[in-house]
């Protein structure tokens, strides 16, 4: 476990922190965007969560430690040398990434079929919810962009997509079981 006497070290002045190997990178670098977003979506699920409860709000308590468990499967690169490594880094597996869609197939059974796109909105935990669902979707794609330059674990791709998913349908199912859903009315405004 991680032990924090100090909060502040003046180590990251200059622009640059240290990643989950020691080495120095900017704080703009591509991993740190990513991971730094991951940990976004964390923050929009602490909202939400203060409007869940019962199986909703156990579940999203699972997911904020697997994006914590994320975060730290992205600030560690060099795969290759996990084998090597003083100890195993943490690295997010198939098997959260397959959490997640039994979970979305046992939300969805109970929804009726859409018949149109949906605007975020409804309930006040749906709404957040949604909220979560665009952070995570722009986390995903930062970490689709980071696999384009260096080596990344693609579980967690799979799992920030399936993310973004669980969050569209718990939405759904946060909006008393979609009757409250906004419905998208194409031109309605013309």
């Amino acid at each position: 476990m991680v032990v924090l006497n100090k909060i502040y070290t003046r180590t990251g002045d200059s622009g640059e922190t240290a990643l989950g190997n020691g080495a120095r990178v900017a704080k703009h670098s591509m991993r740190v965007t990513a991971y730094g977003t991951v940990d976004e979506v964390n923050a929009t699920v602490g909202l939400a969560r203060l409007h869940a409860t019962g199986e909703t709000d156990d579940a999203l308590s699972r997911i904020q430690n697997d994006l914590f468990d994320l975060g730290a499967d992205l600030c560690r690169p060099d795969m290759e040398k996990d084998a090597q490594a003083e100890y195993t880094p943490l690295r997010v597996t198939d098997n959260q990434v397959t959490r997640l869609e039994s979970e979305i197939d046992t939300m969805n059974k109970a929804l009726e079929p859409l018949r149109s796109f949906i605007l975020p909105g409804g309930t006040e935990l749906a709404a957040f919810l949604h909220l979560c669902r665009t952070v995570s979707r722009r986390a995903e794609r930062l970490a689709v962009e980071l696999a384009t330059i260096e080596e990344m674990n693609p579980a967690a791709i799979k799992y920030l997509n399936r993310l973004s998913d669980w969050f569209f349908v718990a939405a759904r199912v946060s909006n008393d079981g979609g009757s409250k859903d906004v419905l998208w009315q194409p031109g309605a405004n013309r």
